[in-house]
């Protein structure tokens, strides 16, 4: 059997697909139509506004009519993931309305649900060469976006799938006795003492200063490291095994903004490690979006890892309505109109994704499995009109580059993981 898959990263769409295309709009659409499953990361809450907004949005609050749903299904995509940082902008009505929206529209939905059950389970899509599992997850959410499992009393809670981490931070023996002196001086952990030793929280190891969730190590030099949590992962990994056992294939979507350094390009350890668990129970890719930038690509154990595509859709600056938390996160008085808010946000366009080109960058990736094996993985550059201004309609948009710089880049990143890129044009084929 071979069976070809495509995967974008985040679908922040906000609008219709322009009738007809665009400019590139055919050369986008050929790699999506050509797969036998094509997968994309929803990172908008969809319905009516019949829902209030969250008290926590993921950085503003996204919303798209349920029309928009006709227009990726028609673009040629096979399943989507609705976990991320935006699942919940509209609290848990806009969730489940989400849920209701997409399941009316005939796409498989992986990564949120009515409780833990529903977010963890693979969502499954039955193509002519083989029938795919796809299993949605992410590490960036606030804490209240957790799904929870039902008990036998009371049903499960709305949310989505998590995966957590921890994180470790070295500091040396002189930096550790003055972190230590300045949390006795200042009381700054003080509650969090008091409930260690009534034994509420466990108690703090040896070589470790503890200050709130933070936990600071001695060590020979400074530096820090991030693991994932050994719970998450273990449902993440029956997950898999669902998803293996009742499909040909498994694919898994994580959707992860956190980085190792200050640079949005350089990946977390337990990024990292969790790609390769993933593999290792026996997913056939790992699919990473949402730092809103392209990653590495990692060809590991015949399988590839993209621990980045980028963005697919980029319709920030499109809204018709905003709750009032949005408005007063900026001062503003909350009848401002949505220009006011995005001028506020944006400081007038001088700050933030407005004036970064990397940010208006992506790829997409195909790549075929045959008997078992991967026999070709190849890359096509996507810009999304970063030179166009915000009130052009071509704006947010997917094209094929023909610049060549993203697939530069993108080698040049991935060479530390000893992936391998032959460029032609654009397009580039990864070394098998």
């Amino acid at each position: 059997m071979k069976t070809k898959f495509a995967a974008v990263g985040d679908a922040i769409i906000q609008r219709h697909m322009p009738s007809g295309g665009y400019p590139g709009f055919e050369a986008v659409h050929s790699i999506i139509q050509g797969a036998d499953a094509s997968i994309f990361n929803l990172e908008t809450t969809v319905h009516k506004y019949e829902s209030y907004g969250s008290q926590y949005s993921g950085g503003g609050y996204f919303c798209s009519d349920p029309s928009i749903l006709k227009d990726l299904k028609e673009f040629g995509f096979s399943a989507t993931t609705f976990a991320n940082n935006h699942t919940m902008d509209y609290s848990y009505g806009g969730l489940t309305k989400t849920l209701d929206y997409v399941n009316a529209a005939g796409i498989p939905l992986a990564g949120a649900g009515r409780n833990m059950q529903e977010a963890a389970q693979p969502a499954y899509y039955d193509s002519p060469n083989g029938r795919i599992g796809v299993i949605g997850v992410t590490s960036s959410f606030n804490p209240a976006a957790i799904a929870g499992d039902a008990s036998a009393y009371l049903p499960g809670r709305p949310g989505l799938n998590p995966l957590r981490y921890h994180a470790t931070y070295f500091v040396t023996p002189d930096q550790g006795n003055a972190l230590a002196k300045i949390i006795d001086a200042t009381h700054a952990d003080d509650n969090n003492r008091l409930l260690r030793k009534a034994g509420f929280q466990p108690k703090v190891p040896d070589n470790t200063i503890a200050l709130g969730d933070y936990r600071f190590k001695i060590a020979a030099q400074p530096g820090h490291v991030t693991e994932v949590d050994e719970k998450d992962m273990a449902r993440i990994q029956r997950s898999i095994e669902e998803a293996k056992d009742q499909a040909d294939f498994a694919v898994v979507s994580i959707h992860c903004h956190e980085m190792k350094v200050e640079d949005r390009e350089s990946i977390p350890d337990f990024l990292e490690q969790f790609a390769r668990a993933c593999i290792d129970c026996g997913a056939d890719a790992v699919v990473g979006h949402g730092p809103h930038t392209i990653r590495a690509v990692e060809i590991y154990r015949d399988r590839p890892i993209f621990y980045s595509l980028g963005d697919f859709i980029l319709n920030i600056q499109s809204m018709n309505k905003a709750p009032a938390d949005y408005f007063e996160m900026y001062d503003l008085p909350t009848d401002s109109t949505i220009k006011e808010l995005f001028n506020a946000q944006w400081a007038g366009y001088t700050r933030g994704m407005q004036v970064d080109p990397k940010l208006y960058q992506a790829f997409i990736p195909d790549w075929t499995i045959e008997n078992g094996k991967l026999t070709s993985v190849e890359i096509r550059p996507v810009e999304l009109g970063y030179d166009y201004s915000l009130s052009d309609g071509r704006k947010g948009w997917p094209t094929i580059s023909n610049k060549g710089d993203i697939l530069q880049r993108l080698a040049k990143l991935s060479e530390p993981y000893g992936t391998h890129f032959q460029i032609n044009g654009d397009k580039a084929s990864i070394e098998l």
